[in-house]
């Protein structure tokens, strides 16, 4: 991806849980928003939807890789229960 008009922090957003969601405000007045999922999978572009900025979010992927796929901690605890 070409420029970023930002990069910034995981801990800068903020997270909202009823949509599921990081986000973060775009100064067209809307905002950007990514999620855990998006994160697990190493995407660190944010866009926003109502104009053309994008932002590259800077974050640890080790500290989201448990939200790769709900069936792996599905698959994971049918394992414990044969153990």
């Amino acid at each position: 991806m070409g420029a970023y008009y930002d990069e910034i922090e995981i801990e800068d957003m903020t997270w909202d849980a009823k949509a599921g969601v990081y986000h973060y405000p775009c100064p067209c007045g809307d905002r950007f928003e990514i999620s855990k999922r998006q994160l697990a999978e190493c995407e660190d572009v944010a866009i926003c939807p109502s104009c053309s900025l994008v932002i590259r979010i800077v974050y640890d992927p080790l500290d989201y890789e448990d939200y790769k796929s709900d069936k792996d901690s599905d698959s994971d605890g049918e394992a414990g229960k044969d153990v």
